[in-house]
């Protein structure tokens, strides 16, 4: 079964741009365009789709209220922000708001195809030079170091625990755990769960549970 994408964009010229790199991977399939969130919105309402790739400035609904909106009518939709602004404000919003995850418009085409697939998976993504934006907002190697809940977080990744069940298990919201994983991979400097767990046993911030 291909994944199943919805494109939500202001700009038809994007939309045509991604509609053509994503339909040229046979596991991907565009099933829908909404040039703005209301669109977005009955597009998810009507065909349920596994990822919808989103723009955070559109009008009549804004992106970080679309996504809110999305995950309540259909909490197995993700949403993948794809978009040209990086302020620690919009990323945090449209995380907190239910994306999974947060993507700039200048990332390579295959960065992008490996963000959709992870999105679809339920796995959080955060571009690279978000991530060094937010590590390069940071002061001092303590404010760099983990939480002690962050560590928990990234302990039950490593065990390849999905965010449903992080959750669960640490009895806080998806988007909480979230929003962990964000501030993980900004201190860390990565973009995504497996190399969050990498740095961190490289690092010695943990340890390989036996």
């Amino acid at each position: 079964m291909p994944i199943r994408l919805v494109i939500a964009d202001d700009h038809p010229i994007v939309r045509a741009g991604l509609q053509g790199l994503l339909s040229s991977q046979a596991d991907l399939e565009v099933i829908g365009e909404a040039a703005n969130g209301r669109e977005a919105l009955e597009l998810v309402r009507t065909h349920r789709p596994d990822v919808v790739l989103l723009d955070l400035r559109m009008p009549v609904l804004d992106g970080v209220e679309t996504t809110r909106e999305i995950k309540r009518i259909s909490a197995a939709t993700h949403v993948l922000v794809l978009t040209t602004y990086e302020t620690d404000a919009d990323v945090l919003r449209a995380i907190e708001a239910g994306a999974t995850g947060y993507l700039l418009k200048e990332t390579p085409r295959e960065e992008l195809f490996r963000a959709v697939r992870a999105t679809a998976l339920g796995q959080s993504v955060l571009s690279p030079s978000v991530a060094s934006r937010l590590v390069g907002r940071t002061r001092g190697v303590e404010e760099r170091a983990l939480s002690a809940r962050e560590i928990e977080v990234l302990r039950l990744v490593a065990r390849g625990t999905g965010n449903k069940l992080i959750a669960r298990e640490l009895r806080i919201s998806e988007a909480t755990v979230k929003t962990h994983l964000l501030h993980i991979f900004a201190k860390l400097g990565v973009d995504d769960r497996t190399a969050a767990v990498t740095a961190a046993l490289e690092r010695g911030i943990m340890r390989i549970e036996r």
